[in-house]
Formats: structure tokens, sequence, C-alpha cells
């Protein structure tokens, strides 16, 4: 075999693996492309990302921060968002230019805003730099989440629906591996420098990284580049509550998100706080216990995408959901790193499951021409349910401390899970369709 015989054969194989196998084989080259290229954004995506998640409420601490003000910050960029989705929808629907949207917003101002979180100790402290650092992070929310709506709308486009199941699991395994890798490294780096500096170091890193998701992002070609927007599209208020009220099963999809969502975050902003402050766990700790969820997410990838496809992604959602409750009781019982390790590593089959078939499920229920639409008022209700739970849950950590936040998370996930399964009992959607239709 010749070498340009097997880099061909290597090429190609790699190409099959990075879509999910070879579904993709019909697929014009341009389609492929467009694969392979959201593919790489999503790698380094996540590889930027995992560093502000597991570490930015970590930074706010050594800052000085209180947990009420880390609970704050959360509660704030979540508004934030909410109030950025739906001016994102209407930007798509007026104008178009998906792509250019995304990268503006997400791709640079949302990513922006990390340099100057890593460069604000140099110029500002004591309670200043805290308040600041919390504004870039608003900051950072509302762009990320302009930009949202037309990502969701280019991303329904890019992934054809025969194989999307696949291909996310692939495109998913991939980022779980990176956030992997440097979720260990930066809690490494951090423990080492033993100082601000570390966090900083580590923050400017996930700018950098940001911009090479960024640069793969605009080596998209969107497939609806060229058609006409159109003109007759209004966005307001009453059209929100028409379009709410024609898709009753859309409706009750997002009442049941909304408990979900509420119930996730009055316990999970503060796991990372509750480890450093009642446990005495470092950074490296921390980022050990996030690997640990990392590693089972990452090992199931590739079969929920195989399960997505054939049991369709709301039946793996619902087993998943009755399942998510016995995560936030069991923190009651947790003494030790071990402990935490162990628990993680069941939460990562659980949420590497749930967050690869829910985006597959709302993209299943979005009509494709008000997908834009469709995902921003999703967004708002999951957006403000998130910064409603992480305010109920700042106020039950000054009243009566950790313990009840874990036991309100718990029964509102289980309330949740069986609105959820009421609405997988309650809806028909013929296979093929993009309309929601309730079983009569």
């Amino acid at each position: 075999m010749t070498d340009s015989n097997f880099f061909t054969q290597l090429r190609t194989r790699m190409g099959i693996f990075i879509r999910g196998g070879d579904w993709s084989l019909s697929l014009s080259g341009t389609e492929r492309q467009n694969l392979n290229n959201f593919w790489f954004d999503g790698l380094f995506s996540a590889a930027s990302d995992t560093i502000p998640i597991n570490y930015l409420s970590l930074y706010l601490l050594v800052l000085g921060a209180t947990s009420s003000q880390v609970g704050l910050y959360t509660s704030l960029t979540n508004l934030a968002a909410a109030f950025c989705l739906l001016p994102g929808a209407l930007l798509v629907e007026k104008f178009g230019h998906r792509k250019n949207i995304t990268v503006l917003f997400g791709g640079h101002l949302a990513r922006y805003m990390l340099l100057g979180l890593a460069l604000l100790p140099f110029g500002l402290n004591g309670q200043i730099l805290i308040w600041a650092v919390i504004f870039l992070s608003i900051i950072r929310s509302a762009a990320g989440n302009i930009a949202f709506p037309a990502w969701v709308s280019i991303s329904g486009d890019i992934v054809p629906q025969a194989g999307r199941g696949r291909y996310f699991g692939s495109r998913s395994f991939a980022m779980v591996t990176a956030s992997i890798v440097i979720t260990y490294l930066i809690g490494e780096f951090i423990t080492r420098i033993g100082s601000i500096r570390g966090y900083q170091a580590a923050i400017a890193l996930s700018f950098i990284v940001g911009m090479i998701s960024t640069y793969y992002f605009t080596c998209i070609k969107d497939p609806q580049a060229n058609v006409p927007v159109k003109s007759g599209m209004s966005f307001s208020l009453s059209d929100i509550i028409k379009d709410l009220r024609s898709s009753p099963v859309f409706l009750f999809f997002c009442t049941a998100s909304a408990l979900w969502n509420f119930s996730v975050n009055v316990a999970g902003p503060f796991f990372n706080v509750y480890m450093v402050q009642n446990l005495k766990f470092t950074a490296a700790m921390v980022g050990i216990t996030a690997v640990a969820t990392n590693v089972t997410k990452m090992l199931i990838q590739k079969k929920v995408g195989e399960l997505s496809d054939k049991w369709g992604p709301g039946v793996v959602q619902m087993i998943t959901m009755f399942l998510m409750p016995l995560l936030p009781l069991s923190w009651l019982f947790i003494t030790k790193l071990w402990h935490v390790v162990l628990l993680n590593l069941f939460g990562g089959v659980l949420w590497g499951t749930f967050e690869l078939v829910s985006f597959n499920f709302l993209l299943q229920l979005t009509p494709d021409d008000l997908r834009a639409r469709y995902s921003a008022i999703f967004q708002v209700v999951v957006t403000v349910a998130l910064a409603a739970g992480a305010a109920v849950g700042s106020g039950i950590i000054l009243t009566w401390g950790y313990n009840l936040i874990f036991i309100v998370s718990a029964v509102g996930r289980i309330i949740a899970s069986f609105l959820f399964f009421k609405l997988i009992r309650n809806i028909s959607r013929p296979k093929g369709s993009n309309s929601l239709q309730p079983v009569s």
C-alpha cells in the first residue's frame, strides 16, 4: 500500500468516526465537511467551556466572594440569558445570517469576556473586583445566548435527522474527552500555583482555546445562507402567546422543563462551593470529581446515540430523569473525596445521557422553519427557571444550610419526571414529521 493510499484510507476512517458511522457516506462533500467542522468546533468549545464551568465559582471564592454572591452570580447570568434569547431569535427571523450572528456574539463577544475576566485582577481588588467579575460574566452569558437561537437553527440543518443520535454521540464523546483532560490538568495547575494567578492563567487559556473553536465554526457553510428571509414574519409577545397556544405539547414540554431546571439549580451552583467550604477540598480535588463525571459520560455517549436513534430521544430522556433525583439525595451522606468520585461516576452516566438526548428531543419538537423562535422560547423558560432555582437555593443555604437544598432539588426532580412521563405518553409524532401532534 502506498503512502497516499494509506493516508486516504486513514482520512476516510477518521471522517466516519467523526460523523458517527458510515451513514454519512451518502451525503455530499459539503455536508460531510460541515459535520467535520462542527465536530472540531464542539471539541475545542468543550475544552474552553469546562474551565469557567468548573472553576469560575472557585475563582470568585478566591477573590473573596461569599456563597450568596456565587448564587447571585448564577442567578444574574441566567436572567441575562433569558432577556437575550428572544432578541437573538428575532435577529435570525428578521435578517437571517445565522452563522454570522453565532460567530459575532457567541464566538467573539462572549469569548473576549473570558480574556477580560483573566485580566481584571491586574487593575482591581476587593469588592469592586468581585462585582466586575460578575458583571463580565453577565455580559458573557448574554452574548452567548443572543447567539443560541441562531446556533440551534443552523445545527438542525447541518446534522440530518437520520443520523443525529450517532453523530452527536461521536461529537459528545470528543467533547467529554476534552473536558476530562482539561479539567484535570487545570485543577492540578491551579493547585500547584496556589494563588489567583493560577485562575487567571486558566481563564486566559479558556479564551485561546475558545477562539480555535470559533475558527472551525466560521468554516461551516450555512445550508440556508442563500435562502431569502421571510419578510412577513413578526415576533412579538402576542406571537409568542399564539405559538404556545397552538402547540400545547410544546407548552407542556416547557412547563416540565421549567420545573426540572428550577429543581436542578436549587443545588447545582453550590456543589463546588460545598466541597471547598464544608469538605475542605482543593481545586485539584474538585477537578478530580469533575473528571469522574466526564469519564462515564465519555464511555456511554456512543451507545446513547444509538439508543436515541432506535428508541427516540424522548423515551431515553424520560428513563434518565427518573433516576436523577438520587444524585442530590446522595450528597446528604457524602464526607470524603472518594464518595464524590463514586457518585459522579454514576452521575456521569445519567447526565451524559440526558445532555445528548435532550438536545435531540428539542430539535425533534421544533418546526424547521421556526426553530430559532421555538428554541429561544424554550431557552427563556429554562434560564428563568435556572435563575429562580439558584436564588431559592442561595436563600435556603443562608437560613437552613446545604442539606435542605439537596432534598428540595430531589423532590422537584421527581415531580418534573412524572410531568415528562405524561408528556411522552400524550404525544404522537409520526416518523419524519416535524409537527407537534397531541394524542386524541
